[in-house]
């Protein structure tokens, strides 16, 4: 019987699939098609990762990255191309899933002490060249798995560092509060996703809260695709809107929560409601968004939540989370009230305390192009270029 606790969760979400399968062109709706089904559950046959060589494992505590060519096969983990400490390969997509998963690992060590994404020195195992035209990233439960994308509408999906980070964030998800794929709890473990994917961006880049973009995905699609990036923290809702791809469907506030069956429940999309409290969190505080807000998001994910928890129970764990790390009454605590308060949701039992409290001020945007901020990996060599037409 499978762990319920692991989600094989996809960075592109199946609403985006089925747009394209309503009004792609006819190799874009049968691939649409193919997705829908391919990412629900990766048929791959999934070999013991305990078959590779021994020679690999490094001392626990260590940064340990393997990484494993798929060769356009549904069969994992495939051909072992590139391990800890070896040299680059000069094939973009394997060398972006190493610099990609060791960003993510070093953030988190660093940053909040973690020891892998398991806390325990897990080896992050990764396969690219997943499939023909496989248009997704995802996390299987056990490693990362990455298509090259169609060329059309997707791009390679190793580019975008806060993919990587996201993806692999379920991974610490699923070691920790092991939230439930479906319903509200699954919107928060893909919020998690995001808040932890934009941080590692964040955090390589050197971006404070106020010079990010908040976009998740810049650069997956494709130039003939209207869109910046694949969901928006800082509005939701207005990441993409593209006659195939569609629009994007999230909203901001409780008052327009989706509540729909398709999705387990919509986690792709109500995920956008706890998205923008964590933005307005950051951005209220300021400075660098991983020192103070995901500081309370970490240990809200870690230590506060369980399986079934809900934004109601998320909303009161970082109130708390804030109020124990900072203080009754701190900045951080009144920013984490008023952020929640902003999206229509009140913290259930708020402490009374004197001090400054921060104003929510009304953001505003206007729609971004996909040339500000683009978190990509340095491009592919020619020569490989050229192999891949």
């Amino acid at each position: 019987m499978p762990d319920s606790r692991i989600c094989r969760c996809s960075i592109i979400p199946p609403h985006i699939f089925r747009n394209i399968a309503e009004h792609g062109d006819d190799q874009q709706r049968a691939q649409a098609r193919h997705m829908l089904e391919e990412s629900a559950e990766v048929r791959g046959e999934r070999r013991a990762l305990s078959l590779v060589s021994d020679a690999l494992a490094l001392p626990a505590g260590e940064k340990r990255r393997t990484i494993y060519d798929a060769q356009h096969t549904r069969v994992l983990p495939g051909k072992l191309v590139r391990g800890e400490g070896a040299k680059p390969t000069k094939d973009a997509a394997v060398d972006e899933a190493y610099d990609g998963s060791g960003a993510t690992y070093d953030f988190y060590k660093s940053i909040y002490k973690r020891n892998s994404i398991d806390g325990r020195g897990l080896r992050i195992d990764s396969s690219v060249h997943y499939g023909v035209n496989f248009s997704n990233a995802q996390w299987n439960g056990r490693q990362m798995l990455y298509g090259d994308g169609d060329g059309k509408l997707f791009n390679r999906f190793t580019a975008a560092l806060d993919i990587i980070g996201h993806e692999l964030t379920h991974g610490v998800t699923q070691y920790t509060a092991a939230l439930e794929y479906r319903d509200q709890s699954g919107a928060l473990n893909e919020h998690f996703s995001d808040v932890f994917g934009i941080l590692v961006k964040q955090h390589k880049l050197k971006l404070t809260a106020a010079k990010s973009d908040w976009l998740i995905g810049v650069g997956l699609f494709t130039k003939q695709v209207h869109g910046a990036a694949v969901r928006s923290m800082k509005a939701p809702g207005t990441a993409y809107d593209d006659k195939v791809v569609g629009k994007d469907p999230q909203p901001a506030h409780m008052k327009n929560f989706a509540k729909i069956t398709a999705d387990n429940g919509g986690v792709h999309v109500n995920s956008g409601i706890p998205n923008h409290v964590f933005y307005r969190v950051a951005t209220m505080l300021g400075g660098k968004a991983w020192e103070v807000a995901g500081q309370i998001w970490y240990d809200t994910l870690t230590r506060r939540l369980t399986r079934d928890s809900n934004f109601q129970a998320c909303a009161d764990a970082t109130y708390a989370a804030a109020g124990e790390r900072y203080g009754a009454g701190s900045a951080p605590q009144h920013a984490v009230f008023d952020a929640w308060k902003a999206v229509g949701i009140d913290i259930s039992a708020p402490i009374v305390a004197s001090g400054p409290r921060l104003k929510v001020a009304k953001p505003t945007f206007t729609m971004p192009t996909a040339a500000a901020e683009v978190p990509m990996m340095p491009e592919a060599p020619a020569r490989t270029r050229a192999a891949r037409k």
